[in-house]
């Protein structure tokens, strides 16, 4: 294969061909290498490989030449310098925390983000002797005030779960970088398509390759983008001992998955902008919360941020639970899942799903009422999505 500089080429470009080492059998599709070892030519390769002395295949937990593929794609997308691949998106998230973090840290989140990670922190690094203190995502002077001398790193999710709020990414870079901090973004939302923290002043960007990047909702795994330095030194370490290793094959979905990203991204975000319209005008629907709208608080900064709004909405209903319910079990097409990022429509009640591990407090705090209903919208006909909801509404 010929010797290509994939920085010279568009997003676009580098989802469909970027990562591939043809081998000697010239194959056009890239191969699942379906192994869980290496054969070395000497004893002295064997151990030159190990040491890291000399560059090679050692064994598939941290060295598969498909994961490799995939984690050189979406560096290339993220305009980073280096991926690192895992089982899923709150392993990546795992990595990230044990690999930077240690008893007596401090770790400033945002309430907006996904359930699990709220549960990471609290439950489990907490456990360990690290604490963190939550804030409000768009609240910018709350970040700055929550910031202690032994805070190691600051991290969110924008567009935010469920409430599809967006944080100024390149205002909390500077506040954490001013503080010694590192900034950390979960762009599972947006995928590079939408949005490339690392060009706003981020410094890792995580994923949970599981939604659009998949698209399809057929395998789980994430990925963490970053600096070599900060993969090399931090996270590297972690995935080579920890083993929270993505498969083979499911490289090879995600790697299809890209080629086809940017244009079921945009069709998703122009389904959900049609949808959020109608729902505002909807009887029985109190607040659509949609970047794309001018009614939402953070539309011109998603304009200014963002390539497009996203294929999330998130509406509340006048009725609280009981209607939440109701119009969910009235559809007919849509899928009743907590995935997102599908090629099909899906419909959840977050405040019971994806959050209802946490306490009622705590879901106050982070804006999620009984009334919340989260439609990640598919690429399906968008008079059809109106229609299957309207049987509730």
């Amino acid at each position: 294969m010929k010797d290509t500089n994939w920085n010279n080429y568009s997003l676009e470009t580098q989802a469909i061909r970027a990562g591939h080492q043809r081998t000697h059998e010239d194959e056009h599709s890239i191969p699942i290498f379906a192994t869980s070892s290496y054969v070395f030519k000497s004893a002295e390769e064997a151990s030159l490989r190990f040491t890291g002395q000399k560059p090679g295949n050692i064994y598939s937990r941290f060295t598969n030449p498909t994961v490799s593929a995939f984690q050189e794609r979406l560096a290339l997308m993220e305009k980073g310098e280096r991926c690192l691949a895992f089982s899923s998106g709150m392993a990546a998230i795992m990595a990230v925390g044990m690999g930077l973090l240690k008893a007596g840290d401090h770790v400033v989140c945002s309430r907006g983000v996904f359930g699990n990670t709220v549960l990471m922190f609290q439950n489990y690094f907490g456990k360990f002797g690290v604490e963190t203190d939550f804030v409000d995502l768009i609240d910018t002077a709350a970040w700055e005030a929550a910031i202690k001398p032994n805070t190691r790193f600051l991290f969110l999710e924008t567009p935010s779960n469920p409430l599809i709020e967006i944080a100024d990414i390149s205002v909390l870079a500077d506040i954490a970088h001013k503080h010694d901090c590192l900034l950390i973004v979960d762009n599972c939302f947006c995928t590079p398509v939408l949005q490339k923290p690392l060009e706003l002043g981020a410094d890792i960007v995580v994923h949970s390759a599981t939604k659009y990047i998949d698209g399809q909702g057929r395998c789980v795994g994430g990925a963490v983008v970053a600096s070599e330095e900060i993969i090399e030194k931090y996270i590297y370490p972690y995935l080579r001992t920890g083993g929270a290793t993505m498969s083979p094959f499911n490289a090879w979905v995600f790697l299809s998955g890209l080629e086809t990203l940017a244009i079921r991204v945009k069709a998703h975000c122009d389904n959900a902008f049609e949808l959020a319209l109608w729902l505002e005008q909807q009887a029985g629907v109190a607040k659509v919360h949609y970047p794309g709208l001018p009614s939402h608080a953070q539309h011109e900064l998603a304009k200014r941020q963002q390539s497009h709004f996203g294929g999330v909405v998130s509406f509340e209903l006048t009725g609280g639970k009981e209607h939440a319910w109701k119009l969910i079990d009235a559809t007919e097409m849509l899928s009743i899942t907590a995935n997102l990022g599908d090629v099909k429509t899906t419909i959840t009640h977050p405040a019971t799903t994806t959050h209802g591990r946490l306490t009622p407090e705590v879901r106050a705090a982070a804006g999620i009422k009984d009334g919340l209903v989260r439609v990640s919208v598919g690429l399906e006909n968008i008079e059809d999505i109106k229609n299957d909801l309207l049987r509730g509404l």
